[in-house]
Protein backbone atom coordinates (compact mmCIF):
# COMPACT_ATOMS: atom_id res chain seq x y z
CA UNK A 1 0.00 0.00 0.00
CA UNK A 2 1.37 3.48 -0.75
CA UNK A 3 1.72 5.59 1.85
CA UNK A 4 -0.39 9.01 1.45
CA UNK A 5 1.71 12.06 1.50
CA UNK A 6 0.77 15.28 3.63
CA UNK A 7 2.75 18.59 2.32
CA UNK A 8 4.91 18.50 5.30
CA UNK A 9 6.30 14.45 5.10
CA UNK A 10 9.21 15.24 3.21
CA UNK A 11 10.47 17.45 6.04
CA UNK A 12 9.11 14.75 8.66
CA UNK A 13 11.25 11.97 6.95
CA UNK A 14 14.63 14.08 7.16
CA UNK A 15 14.33 14.80 10.51
CA UNK A 16 13.35 10.77 11.16
CA UNK A 17 16.15 10.08 8.80
CA UNK A 18 18.49 12.30 10.38
CA UNK A 19 17.98 10.98 14.00
CA UNK A 20 18.39 7.52 12.85
CA UNK A 21 21.31 8.21 10.85
CA UNK A 22 24.45 6.52 13.31
CA UNK A 23 22.42 3.68 13.88
CA UNK A 24 22.53 2.70 10.08
CA UNK A 25 24.48 0.28 8.55
CA UNK A 26 27.65 2.25 6.40
CA UNK A 27 26.64 2.03 3.09
CA UNK A 28 22.54 2.98 3.96
CA UNK A 29 24.30 5.35 6.00
CA UNK A 30 26.02 6.80 3.11
CA UNK A 31 22.79 6.66 1.12
CA UNK A 32 21.30 8.59 3.60
CA UNK A 33 23.58 11.65 3.99
CA UNK A 34 22.80 11.75 0.37
CA UNK A 35 19.56 12.15 0.66
CA UNK A 36 19.94 14.43 3.48
CA UNK A 37 22.21 17.12 1.60
CA UNK A 38 20.69 16.60 -1.50
CA UNK A 39 16.67 16.41 -1.65
CA UNK A 40 16.02 18.51 -4.01
CA UNK A 41 18.24 16.30 -6.57
CA UNK A 42 16.78 12.88 -4.93
CA UNK A 43 13.00 13.99 -5.63
CA UNK A 44 13.98 14.84 -9.13
CA UNK A 45 16.45 11.67 -10.27
CA UNK A 46 15.33 8.10 -11.03
CA UNK A 47 17.04 5.36 -8.99
CA UNK A 48 20.01 4.62 -11.03
CA UNK A 49 20.85 8.19 -10.73
CA UNK A 50 20.64 8.57 -7.30
CA UNK A 51 22.43 5.92 -6.44
CA UNK A 52 25.34 6.84 -8.61
CA UNK A 53 25.44 10.25 -7.32
CA UNK A 54 25.29 8.76 -3.22
CA UNK A 55 28.15 6.36 -4.74
CA UNK A 56 26.35 3.09 -3.66
CA UNK A 57 23.96 0.59 -5.64
CA UNK A 58 20.45 0.67 -6.56
CA UNK A 59 19.76 -2.16 -4.12
CA UNK A 60 21.15 0.08 -1.57
CA UNK A 61 18.53 2.61 -2.24
CA UNK A 62 15.60 -0.04 -1.85
CA UNK A 63 16.76 -0.93 1.33
CA UNK A 64 17.04 2.53 2.90
CA UNK A 65 13.59 3.11 2.20
CA UNK A 66 12.51 -0.36 3.34
CA UNK A 67 14.42 0.93 6.80
CA UNK A 68 12.23 3.64 6.73
CA UNK A 69 8.94 1.49 6.23
CA UNK A 70 8.44 2.34 2.41
CA UNK A 71 7.58 -0.62 -0.06
CA UNK A 72 9.91 0.69 -2.73
CA UNK A 73 12.49 3.45 -3.74
CA UNK A 74 9.51 5.40 -5.58
CA UNK A 75 7.25 5.40 -2.29
CA UNK A 76 10.27 7.01 -0.21
CA UNK A 77 10.89 8.95 -3.26
CA UNK A 78 7.54 10.64 -3.15
CA UNK A 79 7.48 13.65 -0.41
CA UNK A 80 10.67 14.60 -1.72
CA UNK A 81 9.26 14.90 -5.32
CA UNK A 82 5.99 16.44 -3.61
CA UNK A 83 7.65 19.17 -1.92
CA UNK A 84 9.85 20.01 -5.21
CA UNK A 85 6.95 20.53 -6.78
CA UNK A 86 5.59 23.07 -4.16
CA UNK A 87 8.41 24.70 -3.50
CA UNK A 88 8.80 26.10 -7.42
CA UNK A 89 5.21 26.53 -7.25
CA UNK A 90 5.52 30.40 -7.42
CA UNK A 91 7.08 30.29 -10.65
CA UNK A 92 4.48 28.55 -12.84
CA UNK A 93 2.99 32.35 -13.24
CA UNK A 94 -0.73 33.02 -13.04
CA UNK A 95 -2.24 31.70 -16.14
CA UNK A 96 -4.36 28.57 -13.94
CA UNK A 97 -6.12 31.80 -12.40
CA UNK A 98 -7.03 33.18 -15.66
CA UNK A 99 -7.70 30.46 -17.21
CA UNK A 100 -10.01 29.75 -13.88
CA UNK A 101 -11.48 33.24 -14.30
CA UNK A 102 -13.21 32.15 -17.84
CA UNK A 103 -14.98 29.33 -16.54
CA UNK A 104 -18.38 29.38 -15.50
CA UNK A 105 -19.42 30.48 -12.36
CA UNK A 106 -17.71 28.50 -9.46
CA UNK A 107 -14.46 29.01 -11.48
CA UNK A 108 -15.05 32.27 -11.30
CA UNK A 109 -15.22 32.52 -7.86
CA UNK A 110 -12.95 30.35 -7.30
CA UNK A 111 -10.38 32.07 -9.08
CA UNK A 112 -11.41 35.54 -7.38
CA UNK A 113 -10.87 33.66 -3.60
CA UNK A 114 -7.62 32.36 -5.27
CA UNK A 115 -6.62 35.92 -6.12
CA UNK A 116 -7.69 37.57 -2.66
CA UNK A 117 -5.93 34.84 -0.70
CA UNK A 118 -2.42 35.22 -3.12
CA UNK A 119 -3.14 39.07 -2.55
CA UNK A 120 -3.95 39.43 1.10
CA UNK A 121 -0.91 37.00 2.30
CA UNK A 122 1.57 38.97 0.21
CA UNK A 123 0.35 41.81 1.65
CA UNK A 124 0.83 40.47 5.25
CA UNK A 125 3.99 39.22 4.83
CA UNK A 126 5.51 42.53 3.67
CA UNK A 127 4.04 44.13 6.84
CA UNK A 128 6.34 41.57 8.75
CA UNK A 129 9.64 43.47 8.86
CA UNK A 130 12.78 42.09 9.84
CA UNK A 131 13.03 44.26 12.40
CA UNK A 132 8.97 43.88 13.99
CA UNK A 133 10.11 40.04 13.80
CA UNK A 134 13.63 40.34 16.23
CA UNK A 135 11.80 42.44 18.56
CA UNK A 136 8.66 39.85 19.18
CA UNK A 137 10.97 37.12 19.14
CA UNK A 138 13.16 38.29 21.80
CA UNK A 139 10.00 39.46 23.47
CA UNK A 140 8.45 36.05 23.82
CA UNK A 141 11.79 33.98 24.36
CA UNK A 142 12.74 36.32 26.81
CA UNK A 143 9.89 36.43 28.55
CA UNK A 144 8.73 34.32 31.89
CA UNK A 145 5.94 32.87 30.84
CA UNK A 146 4.48 34.79 27.33
CA UNK A 147 0.81 34.23 27.22
CA UNK A 148 -1.49 33.35 24.26
CA UNK A 149 -5.16 34.98 24.04
CA UNK A 150 -7.88 35.26 21.29
CA UNK A 151 -11.26 34.44 21.31
CA UNK A 152 -14.66 33.01 18.49
CA UNK A 153 -12.84 32.88 15.05
CA UNK A 154 -9.25 33.87 16.39
CA UNK A 155 -9.12 31.31 19.11
CA UNK A 156 -8.44 28.52 16.40
CA UNK A 157 -5.27 30.28 15.44
CA UNK A 158 -4.08 30.61 18.73
CA UNK A 159 -4.63 26.95 19.54
CA UNK A 160 -2.79 26.10 16.78
CA UNK A 161 0.17 28.95 17.53
CA UNK A 162 0.35 27.56 20.88
CA UNK A 163 -0.19 23.81 19.71
CA UNK A 164 2.78 23.98 17.83
CA UNK A 165 4.99 27.08 19.42
CA UNK A 166 5.32 25.36 22.74
CA UNK A 167 7.53 22.55 21.70
CA UNK A 168 9.95 25.50 20.20
CA UNK A 169 8.99 27.43 23.57
CA UNK A 170 7.95 25.99 26.61
CA UNK A 171 6.88 29.34 28.42
CA UNK A 172 3.98 29.65 26.40
CA UNK A 173 0.51 29.26 28.09
CA UNK A 174 -2.97 29.66 26.08
CA UNK A 175 -5.45 31.64 28.12
CA UNK A 176 -7.92 31.21 29.01
CA UNK A 177 -7.59 27.47 29.54
CA UNK A 178 -10.59 26.67 30.55
CA UNK A 179 -13.99 27.82 29.36
CA UNK A 180 -13.64 30.93 31.50
CA UNK A 181 -12.12 34.30 30.44
CA UNK A 182 -8.99 35.50 29.49
CA UNK A 183 -8.90 37.78 32.52
CA UNK A 184 -8.96 34.97 34.63
CA UNK A 185 -5.94 33.11 34.18
CA UNK A 186 -3.83 36.52 34.19
CA UNK A 187 -4.12 37.32 37.37
CA UNK A 188 -0.43 36.89 38.29
CA UNK A 189 0.89 38.44 35.25
CA UNK A 190 3.38 40.75 35.58
CA UNK A 191 6.71 42.72 33.98
CA UNK A 192 8.46 39.52 32.92
CA UNK A 193 5.91 38.45 31.43
CA UNK A 194 4.34 38.86 27.90
CA UNK A 195 0.68 38.32 25.95
CA UNK A 196 0.06 37.90 22.53
CA UNK A 197 -3.29 38.58 21.39
CA UNK A 198 -5.15 38.08 18.58
CA UNK A 199 -8.12 39.50 17.42
CA UNK A 200 -9.62 41.56 13.97
CA UNK A 201 -12.66 43.63 13.40
CA UNK A 202 -15.45 43.12 15.24
CA UNK A 203 -12.98 43.32 18.03
CA UNK A 204 -13.43 40.77 20.76
CA UNK A 205 -14.48 42.93 24.20
CA UNK A 206 -12.42 39.98 26.03
CA UNK A 207 -9.01 40.30 24.18
CA UNK A 208 -9.32 43.90 24.51
CA UNK A 209 -9.61 43.77 28.45
CA UNK A 210 -6.73 41.15 28.59
CA UNK A 211 -5.08 43.24 26.18
CA UNK A 212 -5.77 46.58 28.93
CA UNK A 213 -5.24 44.27 31.79
CA UNK A 214 -1.29 43.03 30.88
CA UNK A 215 -0.42 46.91 30.13
CA UNK A 216 -1.58 47.38 33.86
CA UNK A 217 0.47 44.70 34.86
CA UNK A 218 3.28 45.80 33.25
CA UNK A 219 3.98 43.40 30.98
CA UNK A 220 4.90 43.32 27.20
CA UNK A 221 2.05 43.16 24.71
CA UNK A 222 2.49 41.88 21.12
CA UNK A 223 -0.28 42.32 18.79
CA UNK A 224 -1.57 40.18 16.06
CA UNK A 225 -4.65 42.32 14.49
CA UNK A 226 -5.97 44.10 11.40
CA UNK A 227 -5.55 47.51 12.25
CA UNK A 228 -2.89 49.25 14.10
CA UNK A 229 -5.88 50.89 16.31
CA UNK A 230 -9.02 48.57 17.78
CA UNK A 231 -9.78 50.70 20.55
CA UNK A 232 -9.58 53.71 22.42
CA UNK A 233 -6.47 53.39 24.73
CA UNK A 234 -5.21 50.32 23.53
CA UNK A 235 -1.58 49.72 22.31
CA UNK A 236 0.92 47.14 22.03
CA UNK A 237 4.46 47.19 22.43
CA UNK A 238 5.06 44.87 19.20
CA UNK A 239 2.36 44.67 16.39
CA UNK A 240 1.78 42.29 13.68
CA UNK A 241 -1.02 43.39 10.80
CA UNK A 242 -2.24 41.27 8.23
CA UNK A 243 -4.84 42.41 5.83
CA UNK A 244 -8.29 40.61 6.35
CA UNK A 245 -9.37 41.57 2.97
CA UNK A 246 -12.21 38.95 1.85
CA UNK A 247 -14.58 38.28 -1.09
CA UNK A 248 -17.31 37.09 1.48
CA UNK A 249 -19.03 38.40 4.78
CA UNK A 250 -16.42 37.44 7.07
CA UNK A 251 -12.79 38.58 7.36
CA UNK A 252 -10.27 36.39 5.45
CA UNK A 253 -7.77 34.72 7.94
CA UNK A 254 -5.08 33.63 5.58
CA UNK A 255 -2.87 36.90 5.99
CA UNK A 256 -3.09 36.03 9.70
CA UNK A 257 -2.35 32.66 9.53
CA UNK A 258 0.69 33.17 7.20
CA UNK A 259 2.20 35.35 9.46
CA UNK A 260 2.00 33.20 12.66
CA UNK A 261 3.66 30.28 10.63
CA UNK A 262 6.77 32.89 9.71
CA UNK A 263 6.87 33.81 13.41
CA UNK A 264 6.70 29.89 14.20
CA UNK A 265 9.92 29.51 11.94
CA UNK A 266 11.72 32.13 13.94
CA UNK A 267 10.80 30.78 17.19
CA UNK A 268 11.50 26.73 16.07
CA UNK A 269 15.34 28.57 14.97
CA UNK A 270 15.74 30.56 17.97
CA UNK A 271 14.93 27.55 19.84
CA UNK A 272 17.89 26.05 18.23
CA UNK A 273 19.27 22.76 19.32
CA UNK A 274 16.75 22.44 22.52
CA UNK A 275 14.23 23.01 20.27
CA UNK A 276 14.54 20.49 18.02
CA UNK A 277 15.10 17.91 20.81
CA UNK A 278 11.87 18.67 22.21
CA UNK A 279 10.17 18.40 18.97
CA UNK A 280 11.58 14.97 18.53
CA UNK A 281 10.26 13.68 21.60
CA UNK A 282 6.68 14.74 21.05
CA UNK A 283 6.60 13.04 17.84
CA UNK A 284 8.83 10.22 19.31
CA UNK A 285 5.49 10.67 21.89
CA UNK A 286 2.92 10.84 19.54
CA UNK A 287 4.14 7.91 17.40
CA UNK A 288 4.59 5.29 20.67
CA UNK A 289 0.85 6.32 21.94
CA UNK A 290 -0.66 5.52 18.22
CA UNK A 291 -1.35 9.11 18.11
CA UNK A 292 -0.85 9.09 13.74
CA UNK A 293 -2.25 6.52 11.53
CA UNK A 294 -0.17 4.59 9.18
CA UNK A 295 -0.73 2.26 6.79
CA UNK A 296 0.63 -1.81 7.73
CA UNK A 297 3.27 -2.93 5.17
CA UNK A 298 1.16 -5.58 3.29
CA UNK A 299 3.29 -9.15 3.65
CA UNK A 300 5.62 -10.02 0.82
CA UNK A 301 4.58 -12.23 -2.23
CA UNK A 302 7.13 -15.10 -2.63
CA UNK A 303 9.17 -14.93 -5.40
CA UNK A 304 8.21 -17.73 -8.39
Amino acid sequence: MTKPIDPQQANRLLSTIKSRIETLPPKLKTAAKYVIDSPGDFGLDPIRVSADKAGVSPNTLTRLAEVFDYEGFEDFRAPFRAALVTDREADLGSEWLDQLAAGDQTSALQARAARNALNITARSLRLMTPERTTAIVDAMTSARHCFVTASRSTHALAYYFHYVGRMALPTLELVPRHMGDAADDLLDIGPQDCLFAMTFAPYSTSTIRAIRMAREAGATVILLSDSDTIAPGVRADHQLTFSAQSPHHFGCLSGAMVLLESLLSHLIHAGGADAQARISRYETLRQDSGVYWSAKRLPRTPSR
